[in-house]
């Protein structure tokens, strides 16, 4: 895009009231800030205005904001040019020529001008994906929000039954189910467990599709011989009761969305043209390959080479020297969830590809710990599926590992023994 042909530059620095504008004119060079709501009628009638005023002239827009309510609002008019900056970025250029640190909303939308003026050839304008891939992205993220909140409900439950109900905690291997909610409804008590039959209990287990006739056999057994509870004290019964049925009944209806939810990602994932080779990549299963998908996304342009991708998605260490000192660190700036899909896609590698676990094996040697271990061996895997990526080709693991013996890779040669 000819970045010279814009009408105006605007800077806008967003929040939840109110948004304080900067406007360069290119035309007159005259400069002014304004403040509009945040309400959506209040964008789109300063949106208006901007059509009214500068006709079908396009409109470059700086705002510290590359998912949100603002960008939403402002994607779908075709007259304005977004370019999201890195918050960061706008603190770092306001300290540099004001040391005191004196901060306020109009400054900044003054400094997102600046910058577009400046230094608009370090930053990209924003170009919106398909639809389908947008919706995978949020979709794939408020999943694992949702297990993190599904992980910190069985934690606090598996911290109330210890205090009163251990032993049922034995009885099942998993906390986050259906079926162990739905027994401690039926069951809340290990004396409310004994005083159950055994057809009782057969048939409990049988409609909630335990089908392993030994998982019900031992569950049984144990229930029977779990001895005396650990308290009957009312004042510390009573409360913990009450709490675990709470939790439950945040529990219960979470796992049933969590279950819905896996069904939509995978709707959308397979109606993705890249969905096929994602999917068959080592380790990746039916929550990472969408993951993986959404951390790529389908617009090719986006990276230049692998260290470019490497760097935005926080594996690339950082390296940094000072005078004699030299020393090299994780990468502070980056989008956390993505870092985390590529450590823990590389970790499930390992398991399924064999010179994965191998390059794991050899970074442990040199005395790595698991964590610097597993960026490492993504830093590998991003560089692989860049080169795929960019290509349109599906990785094909014998393909590399005869690459690797081509090259002589100390890799190879473990492999072969």
């Amino acid at each position: 895009m000819n970045q010279n042909v814009y009408a105006a530059y605007i800077g806008i620095d967003w929040a939840d009231r109110k948004h304080d504008i900067y406007l360069y004119d290119c035309t007159t060079g005259e400069t002014e800030e304004s403040v509009i709501g945040s309400q959506p009628d209040a964008i789109a009638a300063w949106v208006e205005g901007l059509r009214k005023r500068f006709g079908n002239g396009l409109l470059a827009v700086c705002l510290e904001q590359k998912r949100g309510p603002l960008i939403y609002a402002l994607c779908q008019y075709e007259n304005l040019a977004l370019y999201p900056i890195n918050p960061r970025t706008v603190a770092n250029y306001r300290k540099a020529f004001q040391p005191s640190r004196a901060k306020s909303d109009p400054i900044d939308a003054r400094i997102l001008v600046e910058l577009l003026q400046k230094h608009r050839d370090k930053i990209q304008a924003w170009q919106p994906e398909s639809a389908q891939m947008r919706a995978l992205r949020q979709w794939v993220e408020a999943r694992r929000m949702l297990v993190g909140e599904k992980v910190r409900l069985t934690n606090r439950l598996t911290a109330a039954l210890k205090n009163y109900y251990p032993q049922v905690l034995d009885w099942f291997e998993d906390k986050d189910t259906q079926v162990f909610c739905e027994f401690l409804e039926h069951y809340p008590t290990l004396k409310a467990a004994q005083a159950a039959t055994e057809s009782e209990l057969t048939q409990f287990f049988r409609s909630h599709h335990v089908i392993r006739r030994s998982a019900i056999t031992r569950r049984i057994e144990q229930i029977a011989t779990s001895g005396i509870p650990l308290t009957e004290d009312p004042g510390i019964v009573e409360p913990m009761q009450w709490l675990v049925q709470t939790l439950i009944g945040q529990l219960k209806p979470l796992l049933l969305r969590l279950t819905e939810l896996t069904l939509k990602i995978d709707q959308c994932f397979k109606a993705l043209p890249d969905s096929d080779w994602f999917a068959a990549l080592p380790g990746a299963g039916e929550h990472l390959a969408p993951r993986l998908l959404a951390a790529f996304g389908e617009e090719r342009s986006r990276f230049d080479n692998a260290q470019q991708m490497m760097c935005y998605f926080g594996i690339a260490p950082v390296k940094e020297s000072s005078g004699k000192k030299n020393w090299v660190h994780w990468r502070w700036s980056c989008p956390i969830f993505l870092r985390q899909t590529f450590v823990e896609w590389a970790n499930q590698s390992r398991h399924h590809c064999a010179w994965a676990q191998v390059y794991y094996r050899m970074q442990r040697a040199k005395g790595n710990a698991h964590p610097a271990a597993m960026r490492s061996l993504a830093f590998k895997w991003i560089r692989i599926l860049f080169r795929c990526w960019k290509n349109r080709e599906a990785y094909d693991e014998a393909k590399y590992v005869a690459a690797l013996k081509r090259k002589g890779s100390p890799i190879a040669e473990l492999l072969v023994g």
